[in-house]
């Protein structure tokens, strides 16, 4: 298996859900709505699910072997990483450009 696309759909700043995230894998599946949230000692990903008639919540799609899970974490959250730092220092670039050059 290899994850051959990773889009961060959307990132969010309050609570503990951090982003939403959409995968390809193979270039034949995709796999919306996996959510990198933030727990008590690190982030992690929850896969997508929903809501039963018992309001007991069940994932709709989720790996079957915890290297699968690995894989599939370490990546998203890999991409997720690398998403944030280059926001960041897009907004570095963005800030650095509106200060206004010194007299000489």
């Amino acid at each position: 298996m290899e994850i051959t696309d990773i889009k961060i759909r959307k990132i969010i700043t309050e609570g503990r859900l951090r982003a939403v995230v959409s995968i390809t894998i193979d270039r034949m599946l995709a796999v919306h709505d996996i959510k990198i949230v933030q727990g008590d000692d690190r982030l992690f990903i929850a896969m997508p699910s929903r809501k039963d008639e018992n309001g007991v919540f069940r994932d709709i799609v989720h790996p079957i072997v915890p290297e699968s899970r690995k894989l599939i974490e370490e990546s998203i959250l890999d991409a997720y990483q690398k998403h944030l730092a280059l926001a960041e220092a897009e907004a570095e670039a963005a800030a650095a450009e509106t200060i206004p050059p010194e007299s000489a």
